[in-house]
């Protein structure tokens, strides 16, 4: 899929001066809801389109903290999505019916299994997962999860995501002039895999800060 949709961007990106960052929602919106999506094929080329000055405002670091913020807003849309099908249908629709919208059910299985163990925290740690991102917001509609929690933490993952994706979309552009999309996101591809190792460490630290400050919260009121 990620190959059949970077081969239309050059299409797509002739709009992107006007209609960039809107595309840029829409998509997140797509990606981050129940219909398969890679995130890859939107904002590394964002970040691209802005060191090469081809977005709204021609200023690189205006139009690259833009599509980060656009970013982060579609992907809370599209988990919004989810957890409200997820509050309105139940789990028994969803098990029964997910499979024709895209929603496997030994997937929804593990998402609810995860989220079951770790709670919101789950939220955060998921966004920066590959295949489960996307589903860990139904178990939290199902579980009725706080709103304002369910923002804040999806929204913290969301944002790394979107930034370090971004970064080699505008690492790229400052890098050469010569790249197809399908090239750059490969290659975007292929630097992630390569330091996901940090990105896990970087998860393991935030969550063994929060499970210390959580334990210490807990003894201030148990005092």
């Amino acid at each position: 899929m990620t190959e059949t949709i970077a081969a239309h961007l050059d299409t797509i990106t002739q709009y992107a001066p006007i209609w960039g960052f809107l595309l840029i929602f829409i998509f997140m919106t797509i990606e981050s809801s129940f219909i398969p999506f890679p995130s890859e094929v939107v904002m590394i080329p964002a970040g691209f389109l802005a060191f090469k000055h081809q977005l709204t405002t021609g200023n690189p670091w205006m139009d690259s903290a833009i599509a980060v913020l656009v970013g982060v807003s579609g992907s809370l849309a599209g988990a919004y999505i989810n957890y409200y099908l997820a509050l309105k249908l139940g789990r028994t629709f969803l098990h029964r019916y997910g499979k024709y919208f895209f929603l496997k059910e030994e997937t929804l299985d593990r998402a609810e299994e995860i989220f079951r163990e770790y709670g919101e925290l789950a939220t955060f740690v998921c966004r920066l997962l590959p295949a489960i991102r996307q589903l860990i917001s139904i178990p939290a509609g199902l579980a009725r999860m706080n709103l304002k929690s369910f923002t804040f933490y999806t929204g913290l993952g969301a944002g790394i995501w979107v930034l370090i994706l971004t970064a080699i979309g505008g690492y790229f552009g400052h890098l050469t002039q010569d790249m197809t999309y399908v090239q750059m996101i490969e290659q975007g591809k292929a630097i992630i895999a390569r330091n996901y190792g940090w990105i896990l460490l970087g998860l393991v630290l935030f969550v063994a800060a929060y499970l210390y400050v959580h334990h210490k919260v807990m003894k201030r009121k148990n005092a």
